[in-house]
């Protein structure tokens, strides 16, 4: 991709040297304009960033609705277990609740925040602040669920984001929901 958006930068070099009507900073101007124009339509953004190489702080994965499943009904069951997870956390971990910050699901997406208790990691390692993890999906029209669990800071979260998917994916298979285990 690189090699096209560099040989289109070339093409426009070359077209607008023709044109002897403008100065450098035209020409340079419109180089650069025809390349970023180039570059957005090549260079797509992925809705939801892979997690690092060897990440012990974040997991993607993927969620499958039974067959025959709706997108609205995806998003239905979807929004029950995430309503149904305890706000004072499970198994350790999101001891300080957790929140709904995008309710974007009538257009497939949303983004929920889920905060740790102030525990001495807490304490020694985040200036007595929570620590805060984000739970990004999105929800294609088949009703296919693309998720990123990942904690905002740190190199490890000590299996939190493993813990909290492990949960909800649990309630999702009881749904009848295909559920791959969650890996770092």
């Amino acid at each position: 991709m690189k090699l096209t958006i560099f040989s289109l930068f070339l093409a426009s070099a070359a077209a607008l040297t023709q044109q002897s009507s403008l100065n450098r900073r035209e020409m340079l101007s419109s180089i650069v304009a025809t390349g970023i124009a180039t570059a957005v339509v090549v260079e797509p953004a992925n809705a939801i960033d892979a997690c690092k190489k060897g990440s012990k702080n974040c997991i993607r994965t993927t969620w499958t609705p039974p067959s025959g499943s709706s997108k609205a009904a995806s998003i239905a069951s979807l929004k029950k277990v995430l309503e149904a997870y305890p706000q004072e956390g499970q198994d350790k971990v999101d001891l300080g609740g957790w929140a709904l910050v995008e309710d974007n699901f009538s257009s497939g997406s949303a983004r929920l925040e889920y905060t740790s208790g102030v525990g001495n990691f807490a304490k020694y390692f985040n200036g007595g602040k929570p620590f805060v993890d984000d739970l990004r999906l999105e929800i294609d029209d088949s009703g296919v669920v693309e998720v990123r669990s990942s904690s905002r800071i740190g190199d490890s979260d000590l299996g939190v984001n493993q813990k909290r998917l492990a949960y909800l994916g649990s309630s999702l298979q009881a749904a009848g929901w295909t559920i791959p285990e969650p890996k770092y």
